[in-house]
């Protein structure tokens, strides 16, 4: 069994930063593609971001390109999620999510969730 806990969330104002955390752990004996989601209010889950295993490649929504950037510090088991150039829009609940095997996986079959936390953008 795999857990993963989420940290960072909280009140950032347009045009700032924040950072998430996702701290893995449980089983990791297998190599883990991560990757975050978020839900805003009376909307659905929509795929972020995603990063492989080794960290060599990641992937973005178009919506995020060139503001977010996902990173993982396998020695410390964290996967991280820089938000910059925050827009109110990017106000919702942040998921870290984990899948074995390639990194798209993590993006079409996301096998593991965190409970999530809280990103409210104020304008």
């Amino acid at each position: 069994q795999v857990q993963l806990v989420e940290s960072g969330g909280g009140l950032g104002q347009a045009g700032g930063s924040l950072r998430l955390s996702c701290a893995l752990s449980g089983r990791t004996a297998s190599s883990y593609a991560m990757g975050w989601f978020r839900q805003a209010p009376g909307k659905e889950r929509e795929f972020v971001a995603a990063i492989s295993w080794s960290g060599g490649s990641s992937f973005y929504a178009d919506f995020v390109k060139g503001r977010f950037s996902i990173s993982r510090d396998n020695a410390k088991r964290t996967v991280y999620l820089q938000m910059n150039s925050l827009k109110p829009d990017d106000t919702a609940v942040y998921y870290c999510a984990a899948s074995s095997g390639v990194i798209a996986a993590v993006r079409d079959r996301p096998r593991y969730w965190g409970q999530g936390t809280q990103v409210t953008v104020s304008s």
